[in-house]
């Protein structure tokens, strides 16, 4: 849905020529976001009226700024049209009077009559040209800035603060709208000249023909007046509206098997429609106040030349005014009813500034500022939480965290829905700041780190990732620095993904659109991307929940010896995921409530109750005890085996993912060799975490 076309200016005139109209990872709903075509959540972020106006004329007079040679182009080509428009009548009037008396100077007159005429038609033309060109280039560039805004910002402040719909009108319609703004402010000059040179014209020639004209002249500003003030609040409204509809039709498309498998799609179209009956009446309504100007100018217009001809012409019999005067008379009073043209100058600078208003609150998001200084060469990714607070319509999602995660280790951080895993993974690597506190990787706040470095170092996994690139090997090789494509296989194989890209038809260089992909490929494919670019930090945000055990297994073998080393922070919902690293951060209602090993932490009853399948309900069948993920006394760890332990590792009789009793595999096992303790003979003292003698904060300790 675009804006519909401004109406042509109902009255006389040259009107200034319109430019050509231009042209998340998660998926999880973002709570608090503003309702659609408005400024998001109130507090310090919500706009002002007042702010967003001064935005609005800050971002257009950029936009003049930036076109500013090729406005003064157009200043130039149109004023010079309009003084030959207003030569033409003065020596049209002369070349005629000069015929009728048969003089030799007539020939000059009428080569001088058509030269201004070819000039007017010329100029005016290299004004469309350029009007047109200046256009699209101030689009261009208010797209690029608002659009380069909101992707420095953080991803949740206008995911936040603007729905998806409504963000793509700013950045298409109403961009488009005020890009049309440096031009028309460029040429209004011209409009003014006429209809002015048109009033002192016939001023000159006749008095009484200039009185005549100014008789009718107070009609003629209360008509432009009214035309304004009301297309104006029409406009604005309209573009609300179709913001709302934009953003329902984005959640509509993006939910569309959704939407297919409840059978709700009529439901869908109503609701996405519902506003259309008031985004007709706004239209009908700008149409109704164009028509009505278009009446009313098509009777006040004529009968102002009318009298002035009449009056004209009672001047000529009574020998006042010659026949070439009358003329000039006639054209000059068509000039001056042409202040039409200033009210559509007018309302195309109402127009834009409107919709430049809505496009520069995009330019108020806050980008994300970033540091001059370098991680140290060779760290290993120790990272620290000191004081972390994150705040949500007032309330603190994530209560002053503090945390320390030895370099090298791998993290699992656990926790009941809503517990903040996810925010703490996006603070963890700086896709947010906090409110409170500090983030540090190996010792250096990641607000100081400049951007290149902070995107080479810590990468992420997401468990909907979004694929960017024109092929499979290319979305692999995205990111700050393109990946070989060495790497990329490498990735991809370490990831699980090989397999199934080699058998495409086109393999690593078929394109992604003729990849029909299932939910644990896209994520094998985001993996691959996180493991091309991996860094000292690697957060991996749910990234394996769409595969199935023995693949999960497989990739983080492959992870854990295929990929460059460093400090893994993984957000975890299965057990599997927190027994096998080497140490877990329990999270409730925000706050960290402990952090240790998980055959620790298994002892507390909590803490197995974030892994407990929900009560079945009365009379329901219940799950066998050997086939639940998180049985009581099972730790995917039997005796002898703990993946870092002594004994065996993935091998062997009776150890895990492997043979008669092993975890994720064997009948009647539960992740674990049935009926095992959490804590065995091979426990997870021996693990890379437990070996940094407590340096992970409060270790197996709860956490008030």
């Amino acid at each position: 849905m675009t804006s519909p076309p401004p109406p042509p200016h109902p009255l006389p005139g040259r009107a200034p020529a319109d430019g050509a109209p231009g042209r998340e990872e998660s998926g999880h709903e973002k709570p608090g976001r503003a309702e659609p075509g408005r400024a998001g959540p109130p507090g310090p972020e919500a706009p002002s009226r007042g702010g967003a106006a001064d935005r609005g004329e800050r971002t257009l007079w950029g936009a003049v700024r930036h076109s500013g040679g090729r406005a003064a182009a157009i200043t130039l080509c149109s004023v010079a049209a309009a003084l030959a428009a207003l030569a033409e009548p003065a020596v049209l009037g002369r070349s005629l009077d000069l015929l009728l008396a048969g003089s030799a100077e007539a020939p000059r007159w009428v080569a001088l009559c058509a030269a201004l005429i070819a000039a007017e038609v010329a100029l005016d033309a290299l004004v469309a040209l350029l009007t047109g060109t200046t256009n699209a280039r101030s689009t261009a560039w208010l797209r690029h800035r608002a659009l380069g805004r909101v992707l420095a910002a953080s991803p949740h402040h206008a995911a936040a603060r603007f729905a998806p719909g409504d963000l793509a009108t700013r950045l298409t319609a109403n961009a488009t709208e005020a890009g049309t703004v440096p031009a028309t402010a460029a040429g209004a000059l011209a409009t003014v000249l006429p209809p002015l040179g048109g009033l002192v014209a016939l001023l000159l020639i006749d008095v009484w023909t200039a009185a005549a004209f100014l008789a009718g002249a107070p009609l003629l500003v209360l008509l432009l007046r009214a035309f304004a003030r009301t297309s104006s609040g029409t406009v604005s409204r309209y573009q609300r509206v179709q913001s709302g509809m934009a953003d329902r039709l984005v959640e509509a498309l993006a939910g569309a098997r959704t939407v297919a498998a409840a059978g709700t799609a009529a439901r869908e179209q109503r609701r996405v429609l519902a506003a259309l009956p008031q985004l007709a009446a706004e239209g009908r309504t700008m149409w109704l106040v164009y028509g009505r100007a278009v009446a009313r100018s098509g009777v006040l217009m004529p009968l102002l030349v009318s009298v002035v001809l009449a009056v004209g012409g009672v001047r000529l019999a009574a020998g006042a005014m010659g026949v070439g005067d009358l003329v000039a008379a006639s054209r000059y009073a068509a000039l001056a009813a042409g202040v039409g043209s200033v009210a559509a100058a007018l309302g195309g600078l109402v127009r834009g500034r409107a919709a430049a208003r809505r496009t520069g609150e995009l330019l108020a998001l806050p980008a994300v500022p970033h540091g001059p200084e370098a991680l140290p060469a060779g760290g290993t990714g120790a990272l620290e939480l000191r004081g972390v607070t994150v705040v949500r319509d007032g309330a603190a999602v994530l209560d002053g965290v503090d945390l320390r995660v030895p370099g090298g280790a791998t993290v699992a951080v656990v926790g009941r829905s809503g517990a903040g895993k996810s925010l703490l993974a996006a603070v963890a690597g700086r896709l947010l700041d906090p409110d409170e506190g500090h983030v540090l990787l190996d010792g250096v706040r990641l607000d100081r780190v400049g951007p290149g470095e902070l995107r080479r170092e810590v990468g992420y996994a997401f468990s909907r990732p979004a694929l960017f690139g024109t092929t499979v090997g290319a979305a692999i090789a995205f990111g700050a620095d393109r990946a070989p494509a060495d790497a990329v296989r490498s990735a991809a194989r370490a990831a699980g993904a090989d397999a199934f890209v080699v058998r495409l038809p086109d393999g690593y260089d078929t394109p992604l659109a003729d990849a029909p992909l299932s939910g644990g490929e896209l994520q094998r494919l985001g993996l691959a991307r996180a493991f091309a670019h991996a860094g000292r930090l690697l957060v991996l945000d749910d990234a394996m929940s769409g595969l199935d055990t023995v693949t999960q297994r497989q990739v983080e073998r492959a992870l854990a010896h295929d990929v460059r080393p460093g400090t893994r922070l993984v957000v975890a919902h299965r057990l599997s995921s927190a027994v096998r690293a080497d140490l877990v951060v329990w999270l409730e209602g925000g706050r960290v409530r402990a952090v240790g090993p998980h055959r620790t932490l298994w002892r507390n009853p909590a803490y197995r109750a974030v892994f407990a399948a929900p009560q079945a309900p009365t009379g329901a069948e219940p799950a066998p005890a050997d086939t639940a993920e998180a049985h009581p006394g099972t730790a995917e760890a039997h005796p002898g085996t703990a993946d870092a332990g002594t004994g065996t590792a993935d091998a062997g009789t009776g150890t895990a993912d492997a043979g008669t009793g092993t975890a994720d595999a064997g009948t009647g096992t539960a992740d674990a060799g049935t009926g095992t303790p959490a804590a065995c003979a091979a426990t997870a003292d021996d693990t890379p975490a437990a070996r940094t003698g407590g340096a992970a904060a409060r270790t197996g300790t709860e956490r008030a």
